[in-house]
């Protein structure tokens, strides 16, 4: 293989978001459009108006951590009745949000990205798929989308295996779709035994086997998610095997403990944490993440990262910015065009 086949070869290959509650909090920070806020599973009961019922249990638990309560309640016989119920409010309560008139964090990472790229998401919320149907718009060529927890927005035809809106009908017999089923914050999850979320994990794990890239965004790895850790993990493979591969982490938590968490992940000084999605690689060269990122680690260029999206760009901004960009996409069959190497001359 020549140096510019494998290069191509590289940068060709998926860069693969997995989104978690912290994404969505980052995405409407002052709220949606309603101004209803979405918050981590720390203090969400009291958001849903359950603390005082789920006080009258006497849990053992002591958090109010949705994960360590739902888990709890899910757990004994006798709590049947209070679990039905959180899980109408925890759907009710999602399906409600309606994404900012503006451009959010969402509009901008689908951006970012193209289809030969995939973002994964455990969020029940439809926010990144009202951004989706907005940005599309745009351009058609965006990331796939991957549903880990199922999603209050997305609706399924079981009969003709066909999945959509869940406003819609299915394209083949018709019929109104059925929304899909939630996984709630139970230790022991099942993503093998609902057709859709078990197509969704298979769609992610073979994605993950063949990213250059892998960004986690706003997602805490909790003890109830410890199979789908490993699920991760497995697709990934040995950290020793991903000698040439990135890891990025954006969230707001000390670096040390990002990197501790995502250890099993990273080979060696791989990975980069950000406390904000504009200081990412998906930020700072949207659409050439994988192109700037190969260039810079391997091709020894240097990077303008001055040049990527701001959260003070409006729609009309976005639609100029990539335009050249997309014509790049349409016309060039090779090594895209990468914008954002810096011209410095020696």
């Amino acid at each position: 293989m020549s140096a510019i086949e494998y290069e191509k070869l590289m940068k060709q290959r998926p860069h693969v978001v997995l989104l978690g509650a912290g994404a969505s909090v980052a995405a409407i920070p002052n709220g949606d459009k309603n101004s209803k806020k979405t918050s981590v599973m720390a203090g969400f009961i009291e958001k849903l108006g359950m603390s005082d019922a789920v006080q009258k249990v006497n849990l053992n638990t002591q958090s109010d951590n949705l994960e360590d309560i739902y888990s709890e309640l899910n757990s004994r016989p006798e709590c049947h009745a209070i679990t039905k119920e959180l899980e109408k409010r925890i759907y009710n309560y999602f399906y409600d949000f309606e994404i900012p008139t503006n451009p959010t964090v969402y509009d901008f990472l689908l951006l970012s990205l193209t289809k030969k790229d995939l973002i994964a998401t455990f969020n029940w919320d439809p926010l990144l798929l009202q951004a989706y149907n907005r940005v599309s718009k745009l351009t058609d060529n965006l990331p796939k989308l991957s549903f880990l927890h199922g999603n209050v927005y997305v609706g399924i035809c079981e009969e003709d295996k066909r999945a959509g809106n869940i406003r819609n009908n299915c394209p083949v017999c018709g019929n109104p779709f059925t929304p899909t089923k939630l996984l709630y914050p139970v230790k022991d999850k099942n993503y093998t035994e609902d057709i859709f979320i078990r197509d969704n994990w298979n769609l992610t794990q073979f994605y993950l086997k063949k990213a250059y890239m892998f960004t986690i965004f706003g997602y805490s790895a909790p003890k109830t998610d410890v199979s789908a850790i490993k699920l991760l993990k497995d697709a990934w493979g040995s950290n020793a095997e991903r000698e040439l591969e990135e890891v990025e982490v954006i969230d707001i938590r000390p670096e040390e403990e990002l990197r501790e968490t995502w250890d099993e992940f990273i080979f060696s000084h791989h990975y980069s944490v950000h406390s904000s999605f504009f200081d990412s690689s998906l930020g700072k060269f949207p659409r050439r993440s994988c192109e700037a990122t190969f260039d810079r680690l391997m091709n020894v260029r240097w990077l303008d990262g001055s040049k990527g999206f701001n959260l003070e760009m409006t729609f009309e901004d976005i639609e100029r910015y990539i335009k050249d960009l997309l014509t790049d996409e349409e016309k060039n069959n090779t090594i895209l065009n990468n914008p954002y190497l810096a011209n410095i001359h020696y």
